[in-house]
């Protein structure tokens, strides 16, 4: 379970600017979706958790420890992954790389082959491409999806997985989340926009301003999001 205890971050330069404030939450439901207007903090919120950048005030807990201090390395090694908005392009590492890297030992080709596969991705015609520009940001996607299969962690991080991708991307994307629901042991959290990612989630924690603004159940929150015109669900490019 990861709580959140009163974190805020705040900005000074070209005047204070507070980007979140106060924020308190728990998420121990299995897939969790952080959403709100663009500049309502929640693309910091994430990086935060992930120890990509560190909050101005307040306290991380995983499971009951304190993980505010640790590095996004320490808390990676304590069962923390994150996966950008534009997946890190690696030349001259193939894809049965990364996902051995992902899973800190050498696995089998088989073993590999099966990540890939969970992803919607046929094995034998990426296991052994380089992860290059000759990838598509949803076959990058997925494949870091994978990484993320094979690593197992306690909370596992996307952070707006739908952008600058097609719908046939998109479509396979919420397929594999959907999958990922039933199979990966930990909490998934996701910052998007989309309303079809919002229809699996357990819980939908909506922020506006920097501030929780409501925490709920889809049912709860789901016809309050669409009756509003905040902008929350762009189209997806045909």
């Amino acid at each position: 379970m990861l709580e959140l205890k009163n974190i805020s971050y705040t900005v000074t330069e070209n005047g204070r600017k507070d980007i979140l404030k106060n924020i308190n939450l728990k998420i121990d439901d299995r897939f969790v979706v952080i959403t709100g207007p663009n500049g309502s903090g929640k693309s910091t919120l994430a990086k935060i958790i992930a120890g990509i950048i560190k909050p101005t005030s307040g306290q991380i807990l995983l499971d009951g420890e304190d993980i505010t201090e640790m590095s996004i390395t320490e808390r990676a090694n304590v069962g923390v992954s994150f996966a950008f908005q534009q997946p890190v392009r690696f030349k001259g590492i193939t894809v049965k790389d990364l996902i051995n890297m992902a899973a800190g030992k050498k696995i089998t080709f088989t073993e590999a082959c099966n990540y890939l596969s969970e992803v919607g991705l046929c094995a034998r015609d990426y296991i052994n491409r380089e992860v290059n520009g000759s990838l598509s940001g949803g076959e990058l996607k997925r494949i870091e999806i994978a990484m993320i299969l094979a690593r197992r962690t306690k909370l596992s991080i996307f952070d707006e997985p739908e952008a600058g991708i097609d719908l046939w991307s998109f479509n396979s994307l919420t397929r594999v989340f959907e999958s990922m629901h039933e199979s990966i042991q930990g909490n998934i959290l996701i910052i998007s926009h989309q309303e079809r990612i919002l229809d699996i989630a357990d819980k939908i924690v909506l922020l506006k301003n920097g501030e929780i603004s409501q925490i709920g159940t889809k049912e709860e929150i789901m016809p309050q999001i669409l009756g509003t015109a905040i902008g929350l669900c762009p189209q997806i490019k045909e």
